[in-house]
């Protein structure tokens, strides 16, 4: 199941990478005016890019924590608790 998340998660990311390009270079075609709106756009979407990784990365984070949590596997902090 979390392998068809992330499977589908990062083809749907470069499946919009590659309309996204096809529409940069679509709009750079029309002039210098576009090129600027272009750009505008580029860093738009990297920022969201950036944004939407992290919040996979925390959701895959939790989701791996929920697992070690279900199996009982001892995590560091635990290792440390019994060194003590």
């Amino acid at each position: 199941m979390m392998k068809d998340f992330i499977y589908t998660t990062l083809g749907a990311g470069l499946l919009a990478k590659e309309k996204i390009k096809e529409e940069l270079e679509h709009l750079k075609s029309k002039g210098e005016e576009s090129r600027k709106k272009a750009n505008e756009l580029l860093q738009k979407l990297e920022e969201k890019g950036k944004e939407e990784e992290q919040k996979l990365k925390a959701q895959i984070k939790e989701i791996v924590k929920e697992v070690i949590d279900e199996m009982g596997v001892a995590t560091k902090e635990d290792l440390k608790n019994l060194k003590k």
